[in-house]
């Protein structure tokens, strides 16, 4: 479901590895800072053979799940990539999800088998334990990587994977209910890495520094299945560091990072403590742009990173289902437009009313997507597959619309829309304004239960370091913008606001904590 036909025979993860090994076998691959690693695209398909030799040997079947819990490293990408190539099913573990989350994806995924490192042994012998799972662990080292058992337990035949075999089984945060774990083919990774290959331009010579979580679909998708398709490199450092992220990139000359907005906002906010001159540093002159996806950016802060850093934002598109990107503003020179996740690459987007057909140009509806990237369905919930499609075109369930130019616009989430007394407000319309205030770090608007309008607007900030408002204050400013029926009646102050892997704040849950 939710394919358009194939008219050629598509390659595959394992396919492009061995492209990669038999005409760039020296060209470095992944670069891991920590270890002082590095391999090229020959250690990269020993490494993964290997991977597939042994998983033949624990006799784990074509197209079984084996998952991992490790944070980024060379092992965690070659893993994430050598499950997929050895015709298994991958399902990489959240490890910041929390313990509810971690037992329902580990019994629901079918996992038999989990790449463990050593300070999540713990954690997933508790996991194990509280589910009753049989699941076969391994450790791993993220030096000399998978502790594999002594002996064969029964080898068994697997054949090369082929386009539309199931290669990854991602699940969603699960913010307003259980997760959900899409299913996702050879097919869809490749289309997914090739997207923004296209979208972004890339070539061998570019070098990736790989911040956000590989076993988040934008760490996964973007900075690992990307630079493959296209030859590059990538940098993964263990995890996102603020003090450290420009060093890394003078160091390692990578010339593009994926990010999200949260991380985008703690670069800016100590950049004044930077020891490079943006715009002005032979250090940093090979980095050409930075992305920014999973969550909208405010436009203020795009306009603010570019001032500051002198190097360009591209704000993109993508969603867990659709392998990644499916829309991204074009690279300079092209124009790019703040508030806008671009145009479509690599598939149909369309805006259509409740039944499914398309709205003229500029009017708002739901936003649907057509493409070899989409996912196959999610794994063990036909409700929930057939409900997420019209037809051939998978429902986003974001509100959105098409300018005369062709770029999209995203308003808000259907299930997040506040309805105040019949009006429809779109909370990042409110959001928007809160980031323009100085004094802001982060801020979420959602809706409240009202007597009088059934539904009312209320709002949750964290304030930057060294920076004091009051509610009040706040409350004034948003007034002045969307006036007083849109205005938040109240601005819950807060240390931190609740989000996922990628970064995006999970604002349905925001009415339950200040209650």
């Amino acid at each position: 479901m939710g394919k358009t036909e194939v008219l050629i025979k598509m390659p595959t993860v394992s396919s492009i590895i061995s492209q990669r090994a038999a005409e760039q076998p020296e060209k470095t691959f992944l670069i891991q800072p920590e270890t002082d690693q590095s391999i090229c695209f020959a250690d990269l398909k020993r490494n993964i053979d290997a991977v597939s030799c042994r998983l033949d040997d624990m006799g784990i079947r074509q197209g079984s799940k084996v998952a991992f819990m490790l944070d980024n490293g060379i092992w965690s990408a070659q893993l994430l990539l050598g499950i997929m190539a050895s015709g298994r099913v991958v399902v990489p573990l959240n490890v910041v999800a929390g313990q509810k989350h971690l037992e329902y994806v580990l019994e629901h995924s079918d996992a038999e088998v989990v790449f463990v490192e050593a300070c999540y042994v713990q954690l997933l012998e508790t996991l194990m334990s509280d589910t009753n799972c049989t699941t076969s662990m391994i450790r791993v080292d993220p030096v000399s990587g998978p502790n594999w058992p002594d002996s064969p337990t029964g080898t068994i035949p697997v054949h090369a994977p082929r386009a539309d075999d199931s290669a990854l089984l991602l699940y969603t945060s699960g913010s307003t209910g259980l997760p959900k774990g899409a299913l996702l083919s050879h097919r869809a990774i490749v289309s997914g890495g090739t997207n923004v290959v296209s979208g972004h331009q890339l070539a061998e010579d570019d070098r990736a520094l790989c911040v956000l979580p590989v076993y988040h679909i934008n760490g996964a998708m973007v900075t690992i299945a990307a630079p493959l398709v296209s030859g590059g490199s990538v940098v993964i450092p263990k995890r996102f560091s603020a003090s450290t992220f420009w060093k890394l990139v003078a160091e390692h000359q990578c010339s593009w990072s994926s990010l999200v907005p949260t991380i985008i906002k703690y670069l800016l906010d100590r950049s004044a403590n930077e020891e490079f001159a943006f715009g002005n540093d032979s250090r940093l002159e090979r980095f050409r742009f930075a992305r920014s996806a999973s969550a909208p950016l405010p436009a203020v802060v795009m306009r603010e990173w570019e001032s500051t850093f002198q190097v360009p934002m591209v704000e993109t598109l993508g969603l867990t289902e659709t392998a990644g990107t499916v829309a991204s503003n074009p690279m300079p020179p092209a124009p790019r437009k703040p508030g806008s996740v671009g145009i479509p690459y690599g598939n149909d987007i369309r805006i259509v009313d409740q039944s499914g057909e398309q709205c003229p140009q500029g009017t708002r509806g739901e936003m649907v997507i057509r493409g070899n990237n989409t996912l196959d369905c999610y794994y063990k919930n036909p409700d929930a597959t057939s409900a997420g499609f019209f037809g051939n075109w998978f429902r986003t369930g974001d509100i959105a619309y098409e300018d005369e130019d062709g770029y999209l616009f995203i308003t808000g989430r259907i299930k997040e829309l506040i309805i105040r007394g019949g009006e429809n407000i779109a909370p990042r319309e409110i959001d928007d304004v809160l980031y323009r205030h100085q004094a802001v770090l982060e801020a979420a608007a959602f809706g409240v239960p009202d007597e009088n309008y059934g539904q009312e607007v209320a709002a949750c900030v964290v304030v930057r370091d060294g920076h004091a408002c009051s509610e009040e204050e706040l409350r004034s400013f948003c007034e002045q913008s969307v006036g007083a029926v849109k205005a938040p009646k109240r601005i819950h102050f807060m240390d931190e606001l609740p989000k996922g892997a990628s970064g995006k704040i999970f604002r349905l849950r925001l009415a339950d904590l200040i209650s």
